[in-house]
Parts: structure tokens; sequence; C-alpha cells
């Protein structure tokens, strides 16, 4: 066996390793998880098996999953394998049993380990006529990562996980299943979860329906409305226990303009039916009516709850410039009845924001600048853009460290918050189809694959972690550790020490591209706390 011991920023194909880095150490801080592959080259077919008495070690097995649209025409270079559509590497199971080796092809081993108080970890690989032992050491820093500052949602879609799986919502097995996935979502640095009030009225067609996800209760007798909470109490009652920290309401006004209300299911005296929808105009009497009962009873909840400091509003997702004017509507009446909240909307006009209109925008990445230092708290977000002048994301045919430099570049802009559409929409554009992501990984050829999910929902109900998501943690790590080195010895030194070294300061289009640089950083931040 020809073996290797490469970094998790590599991407590796049965014929070529995208970016190898080799190394025989690894770096953390004592409560961090770091990962890093183990590559295996045999010169026959064979069944490797894995083993190692490292407690704090677990092994995962790499999935190939097909992408085949990989990036927009006018994508920037910084792809891997010439941006060219085929099966990539992404999905990460956890190890059970033997791996299966194809003569002379490259296999990996995924390796997260927890910072302990081990000096080296030993991995014993075995073929049924080989056996080898490899040895990584260790560098275990002796302070800890503080609890998690940086507040990060990737949205939620409960409805995915019934359609998927093929359940009734809100059944017990839909339960176990968003308690699944809530949990891997947050073992990840998410610890803001979008939390359907209503169906989310996000990436549904026009006139089109998603399936209903609604956990608050509806009554309405001659326009009087009642409100049941007890499906959202449970919720947020099981979003903190999975380690969430805040809970993010979902919009409350349609996508792209704010021009309809989400839909609403209530029980009527015609029975159980939609009574607001795409038919309904958001500015209408009729809605406004109800949003205002639906306030009142609502923030009562909220202060049963005890959580006040805990929610966040959202008026409507990404509304644009020609979208002004009804959006300016929309956020009056939200301001009007929830303005004591904060309230959040991904946007990139500073408009929006310079008048009142919005509390806390959260820009694109790529206008950033815009924002920083006008707001009193920056947030960004990544979608299908920005996929060019080399700016973050973690597209599939990205090479991993264009998806770990976030962290670093929110310490640089001082980002306080993070926010991501596609933690696990298992559906096509607007929608209309349900996909299986371990087949369809580019929304039915709209979007660029992995754009709309870092999970995989495995056949037992619970989560697959891509590796994508493994590397975007650790740039959530990465951010950590520079807070923390900021309170000991100050932002100023701690930007110094960032980018030392660099011919220009770093920005969202100017890092280096080397793997290296950014493990060795990482590695004399590590050492400087």
């Amino acid at each position: 066996m020809d073996i290797r011991v490469v970094s998790s920023l590599a991407k590796v194909f049965p014929d070529e390793i995208c970016g190898e880095y080799e190394t025989d150490t690894v770096s953390c801080l004592k409560n961090e998880r770091t990962s890093f592959q183990i590559i295996v080259k045999n010169e026959k077919d064979a069944k490797l098996s894995v083993s190692s008495d490292c407690a704090n070690l677990e092994f995962f097995r790499v999935i190939f999953v097909p992408a085949n649209y990989i990036a927009q025409e006018d994508h920037d270079d910084y792809y891997i394998r010439n941006a060219s559509a085929g099966y990539y590497p992404d999905a990460l199971a956890p190890l059970d049993g033997e791996i299966e080796l194809r003569a002379n092809e490259w296999t990996s081993v995924w390796c997260q380990y927890t910072g302990a108080d081990d000096k080296e970890i030993s991995v014993v690989l075995r073929t049924a006529t080989e056996e080898k032992t490899v040895t990584v050491k260790t560098e275990v820093a002796q302070t800890s990562l503080d609890e998690q500052t940086l507040t990060c949602t990737n949205w939620f879609h409960s409805d995915c996980l019934a359609d998927f799986y093929n359940v009734p919502v809100w059944s017990e097995e839909h339960w176990m299943y968003i308690e699944n996935f809530m949990k891997a979502a947050n073992a990840h640095g998410i610890n803001f979860i979008l939390t359907p009030l209503f169906t989310p009225p996000l990436d549904t067609a026009v006139g089109g329906e998603r399936t209903t996800v609604q956990l608050v209760d509806v009554k309405r007798h001659n326009y009087q409305y009642t409100f049941g909470f007890d499906k959202l109490k449970r919720w947020i009652d099981l979003a903190f226990s999975c380690g969430m920290k805040y809970i993010e309401f979902s919009h409350l006004f349609t996508q792209w303009g704010a021009i309809h209300a989400p839909k609403i299911m209530a029980e009527t005296s015609d029975g159980y039916k939609r009574i607001f929808g795409w038919e309904t105009n958001a500015h209408g009497k009729r809605y406004s009516e109800f949003l205002r009962q639906f306030a009142k009873a609502l923030i009562a909840f909220i202060d049963e709850q005890g959580i006040r400091d805990k929610v966040m509003f959202h008026t409507s997702d990404e509304p644009s410039t020609e979208n002004y004017f009804k959006y300016k509507k929309s956020a009056q009446i939200m301001n009007e009845l929830f303005g004591e909240f904060k309230s959040i909307d991904a946007l990139s006009s500073f408009r929006f924001f310079k008048n009142g209109l919005v509390k806390n925008p959260v820009p694109c990445i790529n206008d950033i600048e815009d924002f920083a230092g006008k707001v009193p708290e920056l947030w960004t977000y990544y979608c299908c853009y920005p996929h060019k002048e080399n700016m973050p994301n973690r597209f599939i045919g990205m090479p991993s460290l264009r998806n770990r430099i976030l962290g670093f570049i929110m310490y640089k802009y001082d980002v306080k918050g993070f926010l991501n559409w596609g933690l696990n929409f298992y559906n096509t554009q607007y929608s209309k189809e349900h996909i299986n992501p371990f087949e369809v990984t580019d929304a039915g050829g709209k979007f660029p694959a992995g754009d709309s999910f870092v999970l995989y929902p495995a056949a037992d109900g619970t989560a697959y972690a891509s590796l994508r998501f493994k590397v975007f943690y650790d740039a959530i790590q990465d951010y950590e550790a520079l807070r923390l080195l900021e309170k000991k010895i100050g932002r100023k030194e701690t930007l110094e020490l960032l980018e030392k070294g660099l011919d220009k300061p770093l920005d969202i289009k100017n890092y280096p591209h080397c793997e290296k640089w950014l493990i060795e950083k990482r590695r004399e931040i590590n050492s400087m706390l």
C-alpha cells in the first residue's frame, strides 16, 4: 500500500489529489475538532480495515456524488478539475466495516480528531496481505475555544425531511428526523435555526406550493383568529436542547419583493384550508389585520417562554431595488408590529438600511464592503453567488481552501453573523420537484452543485455531513480562535499576525491560494494562544 497523510483541504479523486499538502502533524486547541485524511493506493483490489486505540478519533468513508452543473459560465479559474462535470467526493458516512480499494486508485479515509492530551495518533490499516501503521503527531494547545460568538444559520428545510423520508409532517418520525438534523447542524456551528411559523415562502414558484410545515395552529371565525403554539413550543424546546442559541422566525412576506403572503392554513367553517397565499395582497386589509392579531398572540407567547432576546424576525428574502417600495410597505408593517425585536434580511442594497427598513441587513459577501463600518452589527451571506474573483464559497467543484478562508475573512471584516440558505434543500429550483441529493446535487441543473445542501439524509434517518460542512466548521473555529487571540493581545496585533508575510492585506478577493499557508497560519495562531 502507498499511504500518505494529507490535510482536510485536499479533495481526493481516484486519479488525482486536488490540494495535496502532506503533513505528519495536526494542530488544534484543547476542545477543538480538526480533520486530516489518510489516503491509500493499493496495487490490487482489496478490502481495507482501519482502526486506532485513540478514543478521540473518528473515521468516515468518503462518498462520491454526481456533479453536473459545476459553475456559471463566467466563473473564475479557482475551481478543481477545470470545473468539469463528473463524480466528486462530498458525503461522509461513519466508517463501519471495511473500505473497498480499487487497484491503483486513491481512496481517502477521513479522520476527525477532538483535541485532547494525546501526543500522537496511531492508525492501523490492514488488507488481507498487508498491515501498516500510520503515526500522526498532535500539537494540542493547552487552551480552549470559548463558546461560539458567531451567530450562524444555514436554513433548515423541515419540509424536505418529510418529503425525502415520506412521513407525515409533524408525525413522531418527522420529529425524530428533525432532531437528528438539528443536532448535526449544531455540531457544525449552526446555532440559529430557521423556524417555520408558517410554510416559509422560500424558493417556491409563483402560484406553486411547498409541503405545508406550519408550526402555528390557526382558527378563523368571522375574520377573528385564535392561535395555538403547542408545536412551536415543542420546536423551540427541541432546538435549545440540540444546542441552538437563537430562533429565526420564517419570513412573513414572499421572497423577491414582499408582494404576497406566505401560505397560511387554518381551521374555518369550511374546514381546514389555505386562507392566505399567492392570491393575497401582502399589504391589503385582510392580511394586515391577520398580522396584527397574530403579532399580539405571538409576542405574548414569546414573553411566556422568556425568549425575547433569543428570537429574530424576517420580512422578505433578497428584495432588489426594483422592489424597494413594496418591501418598504412590508417593513413598515413589521416595524409597527415587531419593532422591539431584532430583524434581519438578506439584501445587498445599502438603501434599505439607510432608510431604516431593516435593523440588521445581511449583504452577500461580494457586497460586504458597502456595509462594513456602516452598520452596528455586520452580517454576511453567500448562496449561488459569488462564483468569481476568488471570493469564498463552498460549491462541490471549488477547492476546500476557498471554503475555509471564510473564517479568516469574517474576522478581518469583523463579521458577527453568517447566513446561508442551503442546509438541506432537497428540491429542484422553485420547489417544483423533490430530489435525492445523493443523485442530484445541482437542484435539477439550476444551482452549482452543492449550493443547496451540506447535509445528506442517511437511510436510517441520521444526517451525513459533507466534507464541505466539516471544512466550513473549521472556518468557524478559525474565526473563534482569532476572536480568542484578540481578547489576549488586541485586535490590531491579531490582524498583524494574520496578515504577516502577505504581499497585500487580506480581503474577500485576495488571499494565498495555498493550503500550506492556511494550515501553518492556524498553527501559528495556536502557538500564540
